[in-house]
């Protein structure tokens, strides 16, 4: 059953644990994402970014829908960019979306944010927005501080767009990290208090099982999940190609087709169990199991 977004993470909230999102950019991860949470009878929030078509993630989401008719989800955009994207995903079926506009000013911010809200709201669509800013992982060390949520700001932020949840920026980042990552858990008590609406958590991935387990119980009620998924897969496919990738490197000649027994079919599906056990692995640490 798909349903938007802010019910689930109110409930969240109110029973303080977390709800994975998890990053779908194919079929065969749609297809992971409903069997873990299917698995695990917890609920789960399908983020799909506009890179990778939202048509087809939409389509992908909705037919599982049907085959997994016990599993709730969400589906949501995620990164929200241009306007005209944003209504492209509500119209395609997308029950919340993330609208981001946190490298604008504190007021262009709200305007912006604003407007989406009462148009996704008319027809029974969640906004997440953010504010502060998640940087990249390559440049954690120059990056960290200056895009920390500013908790005087929080409040006024969502009183005035009417948001349905508020990703925050407390130390993590996307991607890889060049660093260790270090969580501002003082700022994030201060924003779980202050703060009526679910917090998000952008850039989980690589953040270690601790700072999550902690970030959860601190007061985070979604958290993204992108890289270390398909980290997870690409090592299962590994296995499964038998493949020495540093000699590989070092043996120019082997190229593509050093492994003459792999085929594109099997392929795809162990990349697909690798992504699903580290999906439930998360779902496990932020406590929903059984609660869908």
């Amino acid at each position: 059953m798909l349903t938007d977004m802010g019910t689930i993470l109110r409930q969240a909230k109110k029973e303080g644990y977390g709800v994975a999102a998890p990053n779908a950019w194919s079929l065969n991860t749609v297809k992971s994402i409903f069997e873990a949470a299917s698995e695990l009878k917890a609920p789960v929030i399908i983020d799909g970014a506009g890179i990778h078509q939202i048509e087809e993630i939409s389509d992908a989401v909705h037919f599982y829908e049907k085959k997994f008719p016990e599993v709730t989800a969400a589906l949501n955009l995620d990164h929200g960019g241009a306007f005209e994207e944003i209504i492209q995903a509500i119209r395609c079926g997308y029950t919340s979306v993330m609208v981001d506009r946190s490298t604008l000013t504190f007021e262009e911010n709200v305007r912006e944010v604003a407007e989406i809200v009462k148009i996704a709201h008319a027809v029974g669509v969640s906004v997440e927005a953010e504010l502060g800013h998640v940087g990249q992982g390559f440049e954690y060390e120059q990056t960290r501080d200056s895009g920390l949520t500013r908790k005087e700001e929080a409040i006024d932020f969502v009183k005035q767009t009417n948001v349905d949840a508020l990703a925050v920026s407390v130390g993590t980042s996307h991607g890889t990290y060049h660093g260790t990552p270090k969580l501002e858990f003082e700022l994030l008590a201060d924003l779980h208090q202050m703060v009526e609406v679910p917090l998000v958590l952008h850039g989980g991935s690589g953040t270690g099982d601790d700072n999550l387990k902690k970030a959860v119980q601190t007061g985070i009620q979604k958290v993204n999940l992108c890289t270390d998924l398909s980290n997870a897969g690409l090592e299962t496919l590994k296995g499964y190609l038998q493949i020495d990738y540093d000699h590989m490197k070092k043996d120019g000649s082997l190229g593509e087709f050093g492994n003459k027994t792999a085929n594109m079919f099997d392929l795809s599906n162990e990349m697909r169990i690798g992504y699903k056990e580290a999906l439930k692995h998360y779902i496990t640490l932020f406590g929903s199991v059984n609660k869908a």
